[in-house]
């Protein structure tokens, strides 16, 4: 009977061990991410599964947004600039546009760089209908977006989101405050 323990014990003590080496990253919350194609400044096609394996950091945004999409678009290039500096340069970044009848490719590039974004690493995704990045904003993310009455405007949510290699979302920051870009960037070495 001891001898049947002694082989047991190793292969139950390795199990754990390769239980702990797991990579779920835990956060506040974890929503998965739902699938998506579309399309970038460029013209090019980024789907989610080319953020698979890494860090990623989405937020939402439009074009011609005449309060918090600027500033929050300033503190996605100061991230961005943050990240390169830690050595985090492949933490990918994404800004879903909430506007995608008026945001083309070629709008979102020229308010990225009016910004001061690198699309290094960075994409300003359209491409799709309202309806559809409406119910994507909400089932992956849980952040309302609805079109403003009489107005070219669109309400949605002003947080950053930091979404794991296993493609859930798994912390919210605040994207008009520039302090948070330092948390982001902690909150991420500190994962790795």
């Amino acid at each position: 009977m001891l001898k049947k323990y002694k082989l047991v014990l190793p292969l139950l003590l390795l199990l754990i061990i390769l239980a702990a080496c797991g990579d779920d990253y835990e956060g506040d919350f974890s929503y998965p991410i739902q699938d998506f194609s579309f399309t970038n400044q460029d013209g090019d096609t980024v789907s989610k599964s080319d953020l698979d394996g890494e860090f990623w950091v989405a937020n939402f945004i439009f074009t011609n947004c005449d309060t918090v999409c600027p500033p929050m678009t300033s503190n996605m290039a100061r991230l961005q600039n943050q990240l390169d500096e830690a050595g985090l340069d492949s933490v990918q970044l994404i800004s879903f546009s909430v506007d995608p009848e008026n945001d083309t490719p070629e709008a979102l590039k020229e308010f990225a760089e009016s910004r001061k974004a690198s699309f290094h690493n960075w994409n300003f995704l359209t491409g799709y209908e309202f309806e559809e990045i409406k119910e994507f904003s909400i089932k992956s993310f849980k952040s309302p977006l609805e079109k403003v009455a009489d107005s070219d405007q669109m309400m949605h949510g002003v947080s950053f989101f930091v979404i794991s290699p296993e493609g859930n979302a798994i912390t919210r920051y605040t994207g008009t405050q520039p302090a948070e870009m330092e948390r982001i960037v902690q909150d991420i070495k500190e994962m790795y």
